[in-house]
């Protein structure tokens, strides 16, 4: 057959973790027997959020089913460097450990109770407590905090990415090294898939996977999308005292940091007058200077002689609604799934959305875990889904 006439089951657009993770839960399972595309038009993954991604896992949402995605994703992670084809992901088990600031125990609190309601190995930790356990940390200014003690961490994000795809071209995925640049069909449903190249691909199922890139391909389709390439900045800087214990801190600011090696990264969400969609991929070094830095000495009396080392920028896609992934099929275009608007969760939520969106796929429904509560069908209705614990 002629790929510009026939073409495939299912066409994915977007080659990054999520895209490859559909295809390799869709092609591992025995019911679907079809075949699969993955269209990406940079196989380098220069500017990939997979690649750019600070690569961390937590189940400290206040979500349920980001909590359950998440609780999936660390035992994929941990599978994944075991057994006879291990693949090393480089990941860290040390936990995050949110801040509350005076005043704000309750939200913790409350959070907290669904998490442990969930299976989650997180603690509670009075002023006093923190204390004891991170001494090099300043904490007058700090009501109570929560503590991650198992199944969360960090990871090497493009080594998934890495894994994701070589376990679907191990299966028989075709990736297509070219850009879409046309959806053909009417409004309920996708007939082709254009591409720049001039070759037609004519779909079963469409797979938005396009990352910050999403709104330009449902666009496409004549679907509007609430999600944009929200830059991110992350920041490397060496200190010369050890912090015994650090883990991913998440400050009263809104700062983050967490160590990397012998060193530390950290990073923050920009302004709001300053957070524009589609900026390009260039370091803002002002946030280091003018928020990161200030709010780091402030927490930990060591940073306050850091040396940065360097830099880098990658974009979220943002979902400008309720920072919450949209997944699934779109109410009237029914052949056009959606695995995006994840804001800054996609590398942890990757395993998760794979084996789910190849669910719907093979079977018209989820099978393992429920995430109909991310479904399009929100934005029409004007329903958020409200996630308390979301990081800039």
């Amino acid at each position: 057959m002629d790929d510009e006439q026939h073409g495939y089951d299912v066409v994915i657009v977007g080659g990054g973790a999520i895209g490859c993770a559909v295809a390799a839960f869709l092609l591992d399972d025995p019911a679907f027997g079809g075949r699969v595309a993955i269209v990406e038009r940079d196989p380098t993954y220069r500017n990939a959020s997979s690649a750019l991604s600070a690569s961390s896992i937590r189940q400290q949402f206040s979500t349920p089913e980001n909590i359950r995605m998440s609780r999936f994703g660390f035992q994929f992670l941990l599978d994944l460097a075991s057994g006879p084809d291990a693949v090393d992901v480089g990941l860290e088990e040390r936990g995050y450990l949110y801040l509350a600031p005076a005043g704000g125990g309750a939200t913790l609190r409350e959070a907290h109770a669904v998490q442990r309601a969930e299976g989650a190995d997180v603690v509670l930790l009075d002023r006093a407590e923190l204390a004891g356990r991170f001494p090099w940390m300043r904490l007058d200014d700090v009501d109570a905090g929560s503590l991650g003690l198992a199944g969360e961490g960090w990871f090497d994000g493009f080594g998934l990415l890495q894994a994701l795809r070589q376990r679907a071209l191990a299966l028989g995925v075709e990736f297509v090294r070219d850009e879409v640049v046309g959806l053909d069909g009417g409004i309920d449903r996708i007939d082709g898939v254009r591409l720049a190249s001039g070759r037609r691909l004519a779909p079963g199922v469409v797979v938005n996977a396009a990352g910050p890139w999403a709104r330009e391909v449902a666009a496409m389709a004549g679907i509007e999308l609430p999600v944009e390439a929200r830059r991110r900045c992350v920041f490397v800087f060496d200190v010369r005292e050890a912090l015994p214990g650090c883990p991913l801190v998440i400050d009263t600011s809104g700062v983050w940091f967490r160590p990397e090696g012998g060193s530390y990264i950290c990073g923050t969400s920009p302004p709001a007058e300053d957070d524009l969609a589609g900026l390009p991929l260039e370091v803002d070094h002002r946030q280091f200077d003018d928020l990161l830095w200030p709010a780091l000495a402030a927490r930990v009396p060591a940073f306050d002689a850091i040396k940065p080392i360097r830099s880098w920028a990658g974009y979220y896609e943002y979902n400008t609604v309720d920072q919450n992934a949209i997944l699934g099929p779109h109410p009237e275009c029914t052949n056009l799934l959606f695995a995006n608007g994840f804001s800054g969760h996609g590398i942890q939520q990757a395993p998760a959305v794979g084996r789910a969106l190849s669910e719907l796929i093979v079977s018209g429904r989820y099978t393992t875990l429920d995430l109909s509560v991310f479904g399009f069908e929100r934005l029409v209705d004007g329903r958020r889904v409200v996630e308390r614990n979301v990081i800039g």
